[in-house]
């Protein structure tokens, strides 16, 4: 692994390592192979992490890959800006996020990252390096977009901020009973509230299929807000494995039910604590034990939601196999990259305990999906066909053009591309 400090020893590394495939690779919190290249060279650019220039008036900011969102989060350069899009951990690059255009949980009015992207440098296979956007070059901005790193490196980014009037969210939740229910109240959420999520019970059956904890949340004005940074703790030993199974899931995702009241609550909570709930455990893949996870994320679009999240959660139900981490939101208008995982819709994500059956069981849940029009995200995925990804999406086509263009030999390549075929 070569880790480059400078976009000229990047360029550099990516010459020297002429004649193998080469990847990027960020702050490695893909769940897959999108960021493993056996046999090859990866280029790790998590050194790059200096936010060159920022405009207050307009929001506009300029930074190397490797900054992440925790940078921008706990820096006071950004006060009333944040990033306009994150994922789930604050330890993700943008650059890495811009790769897979990640969505947070504000996709119906915000979009995925990509949407706010201004401009990007891109290394190229050759080493070259080319300032890309929307006009320049459309069709690689939107391989690039998405394109899991097969385009070339991104060297530089330049990224509309979103204008916040503190650091403090009111968070509303409640007890949803059924999932039936649950679709009703997140088209409501989408409408309404800037931000909406949902825990949703994986192994809860019958009446109770789908029943979960639905919150939402919106910005408000707080002039005493402080960023105070979180003490996390850390999973300190792999749980041995069985410890995740369906009598202890079942027994969590009831009381983690039961401690929202019938009546709701709300709360004003820091950005750090709702934006990213999981990385006050650090290491909590080690709940899984040493054989991990694998997770399963599709979307479907809303006209086939309720007959397929019936027919999901159904299946997962029934296997006993899911884990007590399991998100169930909206996603609102399609990305801007030909391989974005946004369509408009909803969409599920759930943990498996890596054991016998587990693949065969996703298999399935992938066969789900494309019966009713959905997509696995590329960025969670470790195992989809490039059968399945053909049907997923349509705008493959366009990619592996775009990509015949800007890589005529094929250097970038990943274990993800040569398993789908990309």
């Amino acid at each position: 692994m070569i880790e480059p400090a400078t976009t000229e020893e990047l360029a550099e590394a990516l010459r020297a390592c002429n004649g193998t495939k080469v990847l990027a690779r960020g702050g490695g919190r893909s769940y897959g192979d999108a960021a493993l290249n056996g046999g090859g060279c990866v280029i790790r650019t998590t050194k790059l992490r200096t936010v060159r220039s920022f405009d207050p008036a307009s929001g506009t900011i300029v930074v190397d890959p490797g900054v992440t969102f925790g940078d921008l989060l706990r820096s006071r350069a950004f006060a009333g800006w944040i990033a306009p899009v994150t994922p789930g951990t604050q330890f993700a690059t943008i650059a890495g996020a811009i790769a897979n255009d990640a969505h947070g949980k504000n996709h119906d009015a915000d979009g995925s990252i990509g949407d706010h992207v201004l401009w990007l440098d891109l290394a190229l296979a050759d080493g070259t390096v080319r300032r890309v956007d929307r006009n320049s070059d459309p069709e690689l901005f939107a391989a690039t977009i998405g394109g899991i790193g097969l385009t070339g490196i991104i060297t530089g980014v330049g990224l509309r901020m979103l204008a916040v009037p503190s650091t403090t969210l009111r968070v509303c939740e409640r007890r949803v009973n059924s999932l039936d229910e649950y679709l009703d109240v997140l088209q409501e959420a989408r409408t309404r509230y800037r931000y909406s999520v949902g825990w949703i019970d994986g192994v809860a059956t019958g009446r109770r299929l789908g029943r979960g904890i639905l919150e939402t949340a919106e910005h408000i004005e707080d002039p005493i807000a402080s960023r105070v940074r979180r003490a996390n703790v850390r999973m300190p030993v792999d749980l041995p494995g069985g410890a995740i199974n369906a009598w202890t899931v079942g027994l969590f995702n009831q009381l983690y039910f039961r401690r929202i009241s019938s009546a709701g609550r709300e709360r004003q909570l820091d950005l750090e604590t709702f934006f990213y709930p999981l990385d006050s455990i650090l290491d909590w893949n080690r709940i899984y034990g040493r054989r991990g996870f694998v997770q399963f994320q599709c979307v479907i679009p809303d006209s086939e939601a309720r007959r397929a999240l019936h027919e999901l959660l159904g299946t997962i139900a029934a296997s006993g196999r899911a884990s007590f981490l399991a998100v169930i939101k909206t996603l609102g208008s399609a990305g801007a990259g030909f391989l974005s995982f946004p369509v408009r819709g909803i969409t599920l994500a759930l943990d498996f305990p890596l054991a016998r059956g587990t693949h065969e069981l996703l298999d399935h849940l992938h066969s789900i999906t494309v019966e009713h029009g959905g997509r696995i995200y590329l960025a969670k995925d470790s195992c989809v066909s490039a059968r399945h990804l053909r049907q997923m999406y349509p705008r493959v086509e366009q990619f592996r053009a775009t990509l015949a263009r800007a890589d005529p030999q094929r250097r970038m390549r990943s274990d993800m591309s040569d398993r789908l075929q990309l």
